[in-house]
């Protein structure tokens, strides 16, 4: 999934959603809902940021959710912040799953 969301796949990762999924807009706040929600957001945010993710470690927690430690690189497509490193830093992704997709994600600081 990371290499997709990485490589602009959008619709590999998409089908790895539930048509519900709760997303977080980490460059806007709150979440988006829905594969078209997340759809939108992306489209939005892949105009001006080229954000890279890449997983360092993966693993369950007692809650039965997926947690990835994740190294994130952002940098800027547009104006003044165009090439420039914005966010460079480990963050977690904690993953709900439902039937095999996922059905949310949250972004935490990493530990």
């Amino acid at each position: 999934m990371y290499r997709d969301f990485n490589a602009r796949r959008m619709e590999a990762v998409l089908e790895r959603m539930t048509e519900d999924v709760a997303w977080p807009n980490g460059w806007e706040g709150g979440y988006v809902y829905g594969r078209e929600g997340v759809r939108d957001y992306w489209t939005r945010q892949w105009a001006v940021l080229d954000p890279q993710v890449e997983p360092v470690r993966i693993e369950p927690d007692e809650q039965g959710r997926w947690v990835v430690e994740v190294h994130q690189v952002v940098r800027g497509l547009a104006g003044e912040q165009a090439g420039q490193v914005i966010v460079d830093t480990m963050v977690r992704h904690v993953y709900r799953m439902r039937d095999g997709l996922i059905a949310g994600m949250e972004i935490e600081p990493s530990s």
